[in-house]
């Protein structure tokens, strides 16, 4: 069989299992293109939105539209009224203001919030002395468990806190973290995911989502102010009540209600953010913990947490989406992000030439290894110490594992190919024997 990799054809003495190998890798690719997250990447990985970007096309038009029937309807009023250009730039500022937002509402959406990259393989114990808890973090991890304690102990300012073994990412989440079921990813300082902008809100972006929040409620108050002023000049112009004057300028009055009803929501999730930066803490750990009954060990005065929050830089992304890996590495670490170790041995259908293909030449050697086997296996299955057996005897019960693994199928046609061999090499041994046997006659 003709095979190509990169252009060239593989030598005819190449293995049939690294032959397969060879044409299941497949080409590199970038990390986004492989990413076991949830996310939804743009731009080629240079923008990450969560798996509901799509909540956007409903957060954008919640501000956007406002701000247009504000300008459009209500803004005519303004600037006749207002002398030296001021009018217009209350407009302007609208409209300046509101671009602003939507800008920081990309920055929040479309950034990797801190996500902590996973692990290929489970992290070894910490107990390297102990040879039988490495032995049996190993056959757990074969077998698709964990001998890996659920918790672990780090300090803190001084303080014992627990962090958690996250089985998804297969590594101890650092203090602060949380792993997101909607984006099933771990965030580091995960404050919680925000389905208004589609994304986690973490480390590294927590500093734009209130920016986003408090630029909003002040979006909100404003066209709800002028509102209000264009609704008087309307009541003193026409001499009518506060009816009459909703009804000359229905836009208005709808958008008094609205941003009235925007305000209450996004002024009172800005108000619980400060408190929260104030104490240097996160809605997950306020909800979940409840620092307010024992000691916050990450609460360092509310100047110093002002300024760790909102005035620190912004950490360098722990992920390069744009590298280049190879695809079944990356199919390998999926393997290990559902908690299913395996083998590299057995991570992919590849078995070497003796099994899956039919020989039509036996050695002597081989033809005696081969029957030694069969008859040392069934010696080997009722020996009570297992312990051994499994990573001593690589050649016995390895070929079972792959036996076992790839089915019936293989285990006829490594049957057939024993018998064939063994009734060619004995009639080679009878036509010799008959030969030596002559010759001594």
């Amino acid at each position: 069989m003709q095979s190509k990799m990169h252009g060239k054809s593989l030598p005819r003495h190449v293995s049939e299992s690294k032959r397969m190998i060879v044409e299941t890798s497949g080409p590199s690719k970038r990390l986004y293109q492989v990413w076991k997250g949830s996310n939804k990447f743009f731009l080629g990985g240079r923008l990450i939105f969560g798996p509901d970007v799509r909540s956007l096309m409903l957060t954008i038009p919640l501000i956007v539209v406002p701000v247009i029937l504000f300008s459009v309807f209500v803004s005519q009023k303004l600037i006749n009224e207002f002398q030296h250009q001021l009018g217009k730039f209350i407009v302007a500022f609208a409209v300046l203001f509101a671009s602003y937002d939507i800008v920081i509402l990309f920055l929040t959406s479309g950034r990797d919030p801190g996500i902590v990259p996973r692990n290929a393989r489970p992290p070894e114990p910490t107990d390297n002395g102990n040879s039988s808890l490495r032995l049996s973090s190993e056959l757990s991890g074969i077998y698709g468990g964990s001998s890996l304690p659920p918790t672990k102990d780090v300090f803190v300012n001084g303080t014992i806190v627990k962090v958690k073994y996250c089985n998804t990412c297969m590594l101890y989440r650092p203090p602060r973290c949380s792993h997101c079921s909607i984006c099933n990813n771990c965030v580091e300082r995960f404050d919680h995911h925000c389905p208004w902008v589609g994304q986690c809100i973490g480390r590294r972006n927590y500093h734009f989502f209130f920016m986003f929040v408090s630029s909003t409620t002040i979006l909100c108050l404003y066209v709800f102010s002028f509102c209000w002023v264009n609704i008087k000049m309307i009541m003193d112009a026409y001499e009518c009540n506060l009816w009459g004057a909703v009804v000359k300028s229905p836009v208005s009055g709808f958008l008094i209600i609205y941003t009235f009803i925007g305000a209450w929501f996004v002024g009172g999730l800005t108000t619980f953010h400060i408190y929260l930066i104030c104490s240097n803490q996160t809605t997950y750990e306020n909800f979940r913990y409840r620092y307010d009954g024992k000691m916050n060990p990450y609460n360092h005065g509310c100047f110093h947490n002002v300024k760790e929050v909102l005035f620190s830089g912004i950490p360098k992304s722990m992920n390069n989406f744009r590298a280049k890996v190879i695809e079944d590495s990356a199919r390998f670490t999926s393997l290990h992000s559902t908690g299913q170790v395996m083998p590299p041995d057995l991570s992919k259908p590849s078995f070497d030439l003796e099994i899956g293909v039919k020989r039509h030449t036996v050695s002597t050697e081989e033809l005696e290894d081969i029957q030694n086997q069969f008859e040392i296996r069934p010696l080997e299955r009722c020996n009570t110490q297992s312990s051994h057996s499994i990573w001593t005897d690589d050649k016995g019960n390895w070929d079972d594992e792959l036996v076992a693994g790839f089915g019936t199928k293989h285990n006829w046609e490594r049957t057939h190919d024993i018998e064939a061999s063994s009734a060619e090499f004995g009639t080679e041994s009878g036509f010799g024997d008959t030969f030596h046997s002559e010759a001594a006659t």
